[in-house]
């Protein structure tokens, strides 16, 4: 994959991601669970994705941390 093209898909996917958890903000808000929380992981799998095309480290920390919370408090019911 070129620069451009990677920096194109980085570009695209941390709007993407930003607007789906921004959506899962709202969801939350109005008391709409589940899906609040399947928004709330697609977002954090988007940024930890960006985190990679990047390669910075702290993007894709805070987001696998994100990821083990949401995960432990989904599966604690």
């Amino acid at each position: 994959m070129t620069a451009p093209e990677a920096g194109r898909i980085a570009f695209t996917l941390k709007w993407a991601a930003s607007i789906i958890q921004i959506k899962g903000y709202t969801a939350t808000a109005f008391g709409w669970t589940p899906w609040n929380l399947y928004l709330f992981l697609v977002g954090v799998l988007g940024w930890f994705a960006v985190g990679v095309l990047w390669n910075d480290r702290a993007i894709m920390l805070i987001h696998l941390v994100a990821l083990g919370a949401m995960l432990a408090g989904m599966s604690s019911g």
